[in-house]
C-alpha cells in the first residue's frame, strides 16, 4: 500500500486493484472548487488506467463524509451569473457546455459570466464520467452527507453508511435554493419520483435506518467495519471484467430512464462493444471447451459458479489476464 496526497484536499491509498480516496474538506469537511477539480483528475486517472478495477470514496471529517458544498464557492458563482429569465439561463448552460469542449476558448470563458456555469457543468461530466466508465465506485459515508456530498454518493455505484447519529439528504430548498449536483435526478432514480420530491420539498434528511430501507444507502455498517468492508466489496466487485462493468453501467445509467425502445439501444450498442472484446471471447471459447468436456453447461455446476462468483469471472486457464 502506498499513500499519496493529491490536489484538491484527496488522500489516495493504492490497495492493488483499488483506490482508497479520502476527502479531506477540512475542519468542517466541505467540497469546494478545488476538490471537484481533484475528483475530475482522479476519474481521468482512473479511466486511462486499466490496472484500477474500483474505487472507495470516504471522508477525513470524523462526523462527516462530505458535508455539503462550500456555500461560498456556491454564492459567488452566483453572482457571476446574470438576472435573466430561466429560459435564458438553460440557453447560458448549454453554452457553457458547449465552450468547455472547446481547449482553446475554455480558459478565456472561465474569466466571463460563464465562469460559474462552466464549473457546475464540469462537476455534473465528472459524476457522469464515474457513471459511464468500467471502474466501480464505492461511496463508504463515514458519517453525515447533505447536499453535494449526498450528490457525490449518489453519483457512486453503491453506497456504505456507518451507523451512528448520521444523515444524508438535500436540504438546499431551506438556503433558496434547489440540489444543483444531480440531486434532483439521481435521488429520484433511487428512491422514487414522490419520495425524492418530498424530501426534497421539505430539505429533511434521512437517518442510516431510513436511508437503508428507501434505498438511498445499499448497506448499514458499524464504524469500525465500514473501511474494511467498503474494501472487500471493492475487491470482490472490482474483479469482474472491466469492460462487461462499463457495459453494464452505461446500459442502466444512460439508458434505465429512456423510453424503453430507446434503452435497449444502448443496451444493443453497449452489448455488442463488450462481446467483441478480448476477454469476453476469451472467457466465451472456455466455457464452450468446458461444456463440451463435461457434458452439461458450466454454471449449472455449483462449484463452478461459486467459482465464478468469487473471482468475478468463469474459471479461465488460458495464458492472458481477464481485466
Amino acid at each position: 500500500m502506498n499513500t499519496r496526497i493529491r490536489s484538491g484536499g484527496l488522500l489516495v491509498e493504492r490497495h492493488g486493484a483499488v483506490l482508497m480516496v479520502r476527502l479531506d474538506g477540512g475542519p468542517q469537511g466541505v467540497m469546494g472548487l478545488a476538490m471537484a477539480e481533484g475528483l475530475a483528475a482522479l476519474v481521468d486517472e482512473v479511466e486511462s488506467d486499466r490496472a484500477v478495477k474500483a474505487v472507495v470514496l470516504t471522508g477525513t471529517h470524523p462526523g462527516r463524509f462530505i458535508g455539503h458544498a462550500d456555500v461560498r464557492w456556491l454564492q459567488e458563482g452566483g453572482t457571476t451569473i446574470p438576472a435573466m429569465a430561466r429560459g435564458m439561463t438553460g440557453a447560458v448552460a448549454r453554452t457553457a457546455a458547449t465552450v468547455r469542449r472547446m481547449p482553446l476558448v475554455a480558459p478565456m470563458a472561465a474569466f466571463t459570466p460563464l465562469s460559474g456555469a462552466l464549473q457546475l457543468d464540469k462537476l455534473h461530466d465528472t459524476f457522469l464520467r464515474m457513471n459511464r466508465c468500467g471502474v466501480v465506485f464505492i461511496a463508504a459515508l463515514n458519517g453525515s452527507a447533505l447536499g453535494l456530498g449526498s450528490e457525490l454518493a449518489q453519483a457512486c455505484d453503491v453506497r456504505l453508511m456507518a451507523d451512528g447519529d448520521f444523515f444524508i439528504g438535500q436540504p438546499e430548498v431551506l438556503l433558496g435554493i434547489p440540489p444543483g449536483g444531480g440531486g434532483t435526478q439521481r435521488l429520484t432514480r433511487l428512491v422514487g419520483a414522490h419520495r425524492a420530491l418530498m424530501m426534497m420539498l421539505e430539505g429533511r434528511p434521512a437517518a442510516p435506518a431510513r436511508a437503508l430501507d428507501i434505498g438511498l444507502v445499499d448497506e448499514v455498517v458499524a464504524p469500525g467495519e465500514l473501511l474494511g468492508r467498503a474494501l472487500a466489496l471493492a475487491q470482490y466487485l472490482g474483479a469482474r471484467p472491466r469492460d462487461a462493468i462499463r457495459a453494464i453501467k452505461r446500459a442502466v445509467y444512460m439508458g434505465g430512464s429512456m423510453p424503453l425502445e430507446d434503452g435497449l439501444h444502448v443496451e444493443r450498442t453497449e452489448f455488442m462493444s463488450a462481446l467483441s472484446g478480448e476477454s469476453a471471447q476469451a472467457l466465451m471459447i472456455e466455457y464452450m471447451e468446458r461444456a463440451g468436456r463435461d457434458g452439461d453447461l458450466p454454471l449449472y455446476s455449483p462449484a463452478v459458479y461459486g467459482h465464478a462468483l468469487k473471482h468475478g469471472h468463469f474459471p479461465f486457464t488460458g495464458n492472458r489476464t481477464i481485466e
